[in-house]
């Protein structure tokens, strides 16, 4: 019974989001054989839409727009291109690049040969991205003309093509020379290496497997309503997970993509409007940019296309998700995971209107654990590592070495507490949680009191070496421009809503916080970059 009540959900599933529609027999028979040779590759993603919707608009991005058909043959004669290069069955590409068609052809393309993409933080100075090479023996960089700089300095035999801007070879001179007829699959089908958020040294590689069936897309789908062949804007960079996974994820629904290089909160809204983009997958930073222009300039877009607005990366912190919903309508979806367990929990609009911090609940098919120092599961209510089981658990690192597992849950490294009505709070990495006198102190607790103060526009807090306490929280505060608000009124208000032992012992008044392009706060940074008080 269990199985057949999995059957009818994941039917109903496929229907709500539009998988499942009548189909002519002669483009059935040649869609079944696509999927027979290639697999759930997704690199048979463009040949498949290129059967069902030929003409159908793929991507529109600043260089223009390309049909489906067109990014099937384009990535034909790029993989063509990539073979005299050295691309092969289980030859390394590393990507650098910024949100465009140049990212999603050398991937697709490199896909087909079997090789497996890199995709690089767009942040890199050039020692972390020469790491990366040397690590994964990288054979190729296809790199953006802004990145040339660091693509320099990558190790003797690394080839070079330039995606984005003036270089030779480029990859539209490499797809222009290349034939564009069908390729004949691989021996063994190509894959990814995400790669984690490491904001010193050389980040880890995280090997993805590749997924047996529909259930991953199912359990994000049954969670998140988006639904098939309509447009999707990804404004969250396509080298994070979390942009990746968007990406996947359309190329399995047929979606339109609308990419655009650099994020700007007015500039996505324009496009949401032009092109009736009906999901947009971002990180809460581009949320606060967005919710923070003026009155006016939002109410100049029409937005009301968007169903879904799908965010992860970091924590939705203070009334950022009711601030959000309530400018643009009950449309958020907040997503939890990691590069390793890919996704742990989501949080709908209804939820987030009622908790707006909360992370949600598992996904179709995610084992969700709270584990005390002992092992064992904690109750509601109390703090535990968070443990997850789910279809794209991480192969383990490229580099060597696995995360901590439970029963075949991986650890998200992350502290975390489940409500009587099952929803998750993420309290914070396990390794910033401080004690203070003697007491547990989640910093996060704090940014999120700090974050629904008025004139709070944003706030990190970190742990430091106290002489008396052992540890003490240092606050770092970026008010509101003509405020007034000042280090002692940051204290009292923390004093007033908290416990003694969580108000910071420090405030510093700062311009800003600095973050990493996926927009987390880069504490390490904070603590070295001389400040004002």
């Amino acid at each position: 019974m269990a199985r057949q009540g999995s059957v009818r959900e994941a039917l109903a599933i496929l229907r709500r989001t539009g998988l499942l529609r009548p189909i002519g027999p002669g483009q059935l028979a040649r869609v079944a054989a696509t999927v027979r040779g290639w697999g759930m590759n997704p690199a048979a993603g463009y040949l498949v839409q290129s059967i069902q919707q030929p003409a159908a608009v793929a991507i529109h991005d600043e260089a223009g727009s390309l049909s489906f058909r067109e990014m099937e043959e384009r990535t034909n004669a790029l993989a063509r291109a990539l073979a005299e290069l050295g691309v092969g069955p289980g030859v390394h590409v590393a990507l650098m690049c910024r949100n465009h068609r140049g990212f999603i052809e050398a991937s697709v393309a490199a896909w087909k040969l079997g090789g497996i993409t890199i995709a690089a933080n767009t942040s890199f100075a050039a020692p972390q991205l020469r790491g990366v090479l040397e690590r994964e023996q990288a054979v190729l960089l296809i790199h953006d003309a802004e990145f040339a700089e660091q693509a320099a300095l990558a190790p003797e035999g690394v080839r070079r093509v330039v995606a984005w801007g003036e270089g030779d070879p480029s990859l539209e001179a490499l797809i222009e020379a290349h034939d564009r007829h069908p390729l004949v699959p691989p021996p063994r089908p190509g894959r990814a290496v995400i790669l984690t958020s490491g904001t010193t040294g050389t980040p880890k590689g995280a090997r993805r497997p590749l997924p047996a069936g529909l259930e991953p897309a199912l359990a994000l789908l049954s969670r998140i309503p988006i639904r098939a062949r309509e447009t999707t804007l990804i404004a969250a960079p396509l080298f994070h997970a979390w942009g990746f996974a968007h990406l996947s994820l359309a190329l399995l629904l047929g979606s339109t993509l609308v990419l655009q290089r650099h994020f700007d909160p007015e500039r996505t809204l324009e496009a949401v409007q032009r092109h009736q983009v009906t999901a947009l997958a971002a990180v809460p930073i581009m949320l606060q940019r967005m919710v923070e222009l003026p009155e006016a300039t939002r109410h100049r877009y029409d937005t009301s296309s968007l169903k879904v607005v799908a965010v992860s990366g970091s924590a939705l912190l203070g009334n950022l998700a009711t601030r959000f919903m309530d400018a643009f309508g009950d449309v958020l979806y907040n997503l939890y995971g990691s590069t390793e367990v890919a996704f742990a929990a989501v949080a709908t609009p209804s939820e987030l209107r009622r908790h707006p911090s909360t992370a949600g609940r598992p996904p179709r098919g995610t084992r969700l654990r709270l584990l005390g120092p002992d092992g064992r599961q904690v109750p509601p209510g109390q703090v535990g590592r968070i443990f997850v089981g789910g279809h794209l658990l991480f192969d383990g690192y490229t580099g060597g070495g696995q995360r901590e597992s439970v029963d075949g849950m991986l650890a998200t490294g992350d502290l975390g507490r489940l409500d009587d009505d099952g929803l998750l709070y993420v309290e914070g990495r396990d390794d910033e949680m401080i004690v203070s006198g003697g007491e547990n102190v989640y910093p996060q607790e704090v940014e999120d009191l700090l974050t629904r103060h008025p004139d709070v526009v944003e706030a990190a807090v970190v742990g430091v070496p106290d002489r008396e306490f052992g540890q003490a929280l240092r606050a770092f505060v970026v008010a509101r421009p003509g405020s007034g608000l000042d280090a002692e009124a940051v204290r009292e208000h923390v004093r007033r809503n908290l416990a003694r032992y969580k108000v910071p012992r420090s405030v510093l008044m700062v311009d800003r916080l600095p973050r990493s392009s996926t927009g987390k706060v880069l504490k390490r940074e904070l603590l070295s970059e001389p400040q004002r008080q």
